[in-house]
């Protein structure tokens, strides 16, 4: 409690008032001390009806309890920087992924290449909003796609990955890591680098151990002690000179190594401890590093009004007089007081999430009312009101009832998907044969498909030409070869196009590589 202190002290002169109030109203209703100089003292105790003789709780003690609660309250207690909001979502993670060969070993299932992918969308899961980079190494480093938050691009781009992107050589861990202190030099945030890797080189062991700056570094191991083959095909494996299978081993050794050096260090889990283990790293170091240069400190006032809300339940049994505070408490609560989102989280220790959600909900806040609901039904129908169709369907999808199918086909038709939507449709009648509503919309979404047009190019075989025209390009000479050379070009370019992601990187690091060659003396 070295760093408790009061934001707003000078509200704290209102504690020796409010026990002056209680003083001066004890004083008032002190009957001895009001008749003691005009009844003999001898007789006055005689005709004094002691009220202390029962002792009850009096509207002055509520009344003086919480005005130094609401003093105390105001005057800001503190004793911890405030946490920045939402620090969670921009901490920065640059993902770094072993493509080695050996990465394909199937110790791990199905390989460590996929099962380091599959680790990599749990992560992303867990990082909704938050920013992502992607890069990949063996014996050359590059980036695959720097931050961002779009989610399915860096989906498509992971699944895209695979040992053969990269020629097989040896390992330079080192390389990737100065790529990535590069391509994050510009961050104001703090970021966090993570290895994926089935052991790091000697050669880069100082670079990873001896590392600095502001972002924090960790490595995620991945593979068995034991060790297992090399996949190179459907049903071949990896071998040496002498035709052997090789067995790829986990350097467990220099992963202690780097961890009694300082760097965070761990292996994967068969469960989701260990992507939990990373986001916890990625979190706690972004609160750190901003906890050192944070200049405001959380205001904890809040906590007493519970307890000044307590008191003023009292103030309307029969009998108490001092009823206009609580009205004075409800009209500083209701001027002053927290946002609806605050409000909803002082009650949340009363209120389940549903609750909460419902709240929200009969407010017409249904994005806030999505965001609480645990319910799949109730979330549903929030995102539905709230536009959010898309998600709406996953929600009523989770749920096996006609009602789900009949809200999952008003969502779908909302997205202009009518053939997926005729299906619920159809599915709901299927339980629930008599519900018109259901035959309403189902009827006027299948007119809003359009019909099946026949091709107006297929003419049947054995009919004549119209007319037979050569096209003589011998005699067009430079113009012909021009235009078969613009059809060719624009052939080329599509076929560019269709170019999957795994195409596209394998070209864009045999560039890379290429231009540091030659940038090489």
């Amino acid at each position: 409690m070295e760093t408790f202190h009061f934001l707003r002290p000078a509200w704290l002169l209102v504690l020796p008032a409010a026990l002056l109030l209680a003083w001066i109203v004890a004083r008032r209703e002190d009957v001895r001390s009001r008749w003691r100089g005009i009844i003999a003292p001898h007789l006055l105790e005689h005709l004094v009806v002691d009220p202390r003789a029962r002792w009850h709780i009096r509207p002055v003690y509520a009344t003086v309890v919480a005005i130094m609660l609401g003093a105390i309250a105001a005057a800001g207690p503190t004793w911890r920087h405030e946490r920045p909001p939402f620090a969670e979502d921009k901490a920065p993670l640059a993902i770094a992924i072993d493509i080695s060969q050996t990465m394909d070993a199937i110790d791990v299932s199905p390989t460590r290449l996929e099962r380091a992918k599959l680790k990599v969308h749990d992560l992303l899961a867990l990082r909704p909003g938050a920013r992502t980079a992607l890069f990949v190494y063996s014996g050359s480093a590059h980036l695959v796609l720097p931050l961002t938050d779009d989610r399915a691009l860096l989906g498509t781009y992971l699944d895209a990955l695979a040992t053969s992107l990269l020629p097989s050589g040896a390992k330079d861990t080192g390389q990737a890591l100065r790529l990535v202190e590069k391509n994050l030099a510009s961050e104001e945030v703090p970021g966090t680098i993570l290895f994926i890797t089935d052991g790091v080189e000697p050669a880069s062991f100082d670079a990873l151990a001896h590392h600095s700056g502001k972002d924090s570094l960790m490595v995620l191991g991945i593979g068995t002690e034991q060790g297992g083959p090399v996949r190179t095909g459907p049903d071949a494996f990896l071998e040496d000179a002498t035709g052997r299978r090789v067995f790829a081993r986990l350097d467990v050794e220099a992963l202690q190594r780097l961890k009694r050096a300082g760097v965070e260090v761990a292996t994967v889990t068969a469960d989701d401890a260990d992507v939990k283990w990373i986001q916890h790293n990625v979190q706690t170091h972004l609160a750190q590093r901003q906890a050192e240069t944070a200049t405001r400190w959380e205001d904890e006032g809040w906590g007493l009004v519970p307890l000044i809300v307590l008191l003023s339940v009292f103030w309307f049994r029969r009998g108490w007089t001092v009823r206009w505070v609580s009205v004075w408490v409800l009209a500083v609560g209701l001027g002053t007081g927290p946002s609806n989102t605050q409000a909803a989280d002082l009650l949340s220790p009363w209120l389940s999430p549903d609750q909460q959600g419902r709240l929200f909900f009969e407010r017409g806040d249904f994005a806030q009312a999505a965001a609480h609901f645990t319910d799949p039904m109730w979330k549903g129908v929030a995102l539905y009101r709230a536009g959010k169709f898309a998600p709406a369907v996953e929600a009523f999808a989770r749920v096996d009832t006609p009602e789900s199918d009949y809200d999952q086909g008003n969502a779908l038709a909302h997205l202009g998907k009518y053939p997926e939507a005729v299906k619920s449709y159809q599915q709901a009648l299927k339980e629930r044969p008599d519900w018109e509503e259901a035959k309403r919309n189902l009827a006027l979404v299948k007119a809003l498909i359009p019909p099946k047009k026949d091709d107006d190019y297929g003419e049947a075989p054995d009919l004549p030409p119209d007319q037979i025209k050569f096209d003589d390009l011998g005699k067009k000479g430079k113009l012909g070869t021009t235009e078969l050379n613009a059809a060719q070009t624009a052939e080329m370019w599509m076929r560019n196009i269709q170019t999957s992601p795994a195409q596209m990187l394998a070209r864009k690091f045999a560039l890379e590589n290429q231009q540091r060659q030659e940038a090489t003396p």
